[in-house]
Order: C-alpha cells, then structure tokens, then sequence
C-alpha cells in the first residue's frame, strides 16, 4: 500500500511538471492520458539530463513539432551532446518507426526487409533505444551502469520502480533493458502515429483532393511515371492499416556524398578515413558487399517537415528529391563528387553516387516526367502532414 500511495504521489507532481528537452530548451509536457509504463517512457524520452555531460536527449534529435526529427535544419547531421561532434547520418524521423518489422532476410523476395536506423542494425525499437545513450558522438555515456544511474537518480525512479518493480536497479542489464522497453511503448502512442494527414482524410471520405493533388496521386501510383508506390505503397493493408509509405526494404538510390556532412571533418578517433568516408549502409551492417549503399526506405509521412532528406541530407527540399528521380541518368555527371544539390541545380548535372554498386536503375533515374508532372507529385506529397484532420475541428 505505501508503495502504491509513493507512485501514484510521483505520478502526480510528475505530470504537472514539463520535462526539458536537451538542445533546443523547449519544454514538453508528458500525456497524462498515459499508462504508467508509456508515461514513463515519455518521461525518459525528453530527459536531458541522461547524457554526459547532461544537455541532449532523445527529444533533442526527435522533436515533435518536426515530426519527431532534427529540429536544426540547417544541418544535415545531428550535433552530439558536444558541440563539437556530428554523426555521419541524417536523423531519421521516430513517426511510425514502431510498426517497422523486426529485421530479417526475406528469402522469397530476396531482401533484407525491416528493422531500425538507416541500416537495419537494430533488430527492434527497443533495441535502437539503446544506442544513442551508448554513442560517443551521441549522448556519450561510457557504460549502460552510468545511464541507469542516472535514471534510478531521476525524480521520477519510483515510478520507474513502481512499473517494473522495487528491485529493477539490482540488475543493471535489466534495468538498461526496461529502460529501452519504456521508450519503446512511448513510441508506439498516437502522437508518433495519428495518420491525421489530409490524405488519410481523403481515404476516410473526410476530404477532396485539388485536381493537382489528384494528378499527382495518379502519377505516384503509375508504374511508366513516378512509381512512388512501388517502394512507399500509398493504399491501406488488407487488415485495415493505414499506409505506411514505406515497404520497409533498402535501396542504394546512387545518392552523392554531401559536402556540408560535418562527419568528414570529425577527428580520427570518429573519423579514421576522413574525407575519404564512404557510407556502406545495410552492406556495413550485414557486412555484404551487395548490400553495400543500400538505405532503409523512409516513410513520406510528414514529409513537408522532415528535411533534409536522405542518408546523409543530401537534398534540402522535396522539388530536389523528384528532380533527381526523375533526371539522375539523363543529366551529366558533375566534374567534383562533392558538390551540393543546389549547385548540381544550378549546374545541370549530378555527382557520382556515393556507392556506385547496387544502384538501382530500374524504379528511378529517368522517370520522363515534365516539370508540371513534378511539380504534381510535390503537391501531393504534401498532402501527408499530420495534423491536417485536428486543424479542421
């Protein structure tokens, strides 16, 4: 009874209080609609202070008012907890991440299908949940005993006991497990998952579409024109599922190397090749060389809010993705390798791919599409930010 009484009396002052989120200093306030155990992860999720030094939390690098990617879009990587440190990837956005399948080898379509990050090495989300703590050039903690720690230090540890009970700190392997477990169940809540687009709407009978939306929704299912759906399907599952926009598989699209990637210039000890970094992906991850410049196909949900997009935040805005569907093999190939998506724009040309192997030319590179026919496609792709549903109420 009396530890019952001490969670629910944490539950309360907690719910009440706005929790910091490293980085940006903005402030979130945990659902109190909640069960414990996401409440509790929502609690952990926007916790500065479980960095080293403390500063940067998960919210940091997934805010919600961006779809829960960077908020700093004026970088195509994400900064560390020091200032001084990048990653070598664009932050992928955490929206729906949850109904990614666990990663496996699909033997009869003959690819690596699911899981977490850019490259699949996260098997689950809670397994990705405790990378970040871990990562030098992330929340730089030395030891998963350090982050749970931090967490048993926390005001709110009782609720963290009172979810997963009074001896979790015993076990610090358990408790590191629990913690990615809370995180997780954050993560599977509405505000990662409303499907409160305009689109979802227009499926729902709820909306109409502007001809050029319509246009654009024709163009993105026609197989001899965009043929987005044949990697981000744009109709609902056979149970009822809304669209995902991702088939959750991995392409190499024969992205460039992005000049403004501060990873090149990392010291060594992050670093070791320098500018002469080349990003493998899935290949890196399952160590197979015809894998190598494969990505994980993102979602399109929110796409107006997710830039920059692409491995490494090559492109800066959605006209320059189509544009470079769409023309990639008909343009010349650019002199220098490192040169930016606007340049390129005003070049008329595009570098080489950061991964010339495995390049996928048979879904994209010359998709014959005019400039009204992109400019379509665009408008439509901008009918899938969430949120459109609650501003009609």
């Amino acid at each position: 009874m009396i530890h019952k009484t001490i969670v629910f009396t944490v539950l309360i002052s907690l719910l009440g209080s706005p929790v910091a989120m490293g980085g940006s200093g903005s402030k979130q306030n945990v659902d109190r609609t909640l069960p414990p155990k996401e409440k509790l992860g929502g609690l952990l999720f926007n916790d500065a202070s479980l960095s080293e030094p403390a500063g940067q939390s998960c919210a940091s690098c997934h805010e919600s008012g961006v779809a829960f990617t960077d908020p700093n879009k004026k970088s195509p990587t994400s900064q560390g907890v020091n200032p001084k440190l990048f990653g070598n990837r664009n932050t992928p956005t955490a929206a729906y991440a949850a109904f990614s399948p666990h990663f496996h080898y699909n033997t009869d379509e003959g690819l690596y299908i699911g899981g977490q990050f850019w490259d699949g090495r996260a098997t689950t989300l809670e397994e990705q949940a405790k990378g970040p703590f871990l990562n030098p050039v992330e929340m730089a903690n030395t030891s998963k005993q350090q982050v749970v720690d931090k967490v048993k230090a926390a005001p709110y540890s009782p609720l963290f006991k009172g979810v997963f009970g009074q001896g979790i700190f015993d076990d610090t392997e358990e408790a590191y497990d629990k913690i990615a477990e809370a995180i997780a169940a954050f993560e599977h809540t509405r505000p990662f998952n409303s499907f409160t687009s305009k689109y979802d709407a227009w499926l729902a009978g709820k909306a109409k579409l502007t001809p050029q939306e319509r246009r654009g929704l024709r163009l993105f299912e026609r197989e001899d024109k965009g043929n987005c759906a044949a990697c981000h399907p744009n109709r609902p599952a056979e149970d009822g599922t809304p669209p995902l926009f991702t088939d959750f598989t991995y392409d190499n699209l024969g992205v460039p190397r992005n000049p403004r990637n501060r990873f090149y210039a990392m010291p060594k000890q992050f670093n070791p090749d320098g500018w002469h970094f080349v990003d493998k992906g899935l290949g890196g991850a399952v160590n197979l060389a015809g894998e190598d410049g494969k990505f994980k196909v993102p979602t399109l949900r929110n796409l107006a809010l997710t830039a920059p997009y692409m491995h490494n935040g090559y492109f800066t805005t959605i006209e320059g993705v189509v544009d470079f569907y769409n023309t990639r093999d008909t343009k010349p190939v650019c002199k220098s390798g490192f040169v930016t998506d606007d340049l390129a724009n005003r070049m008329g040309c595009w570098p080489h791919p950061e991964v010339s192997d495995n390049v996928n030319t048979d879904e994209l590179g010359n998709l014959h599409l005019t400039k009204g026919e992109a400019a379509d496609i665009v408008a439509f792709l901008n009918t899938l930010n969430d949120g459109w549903l609650e501003r009609q109420d």
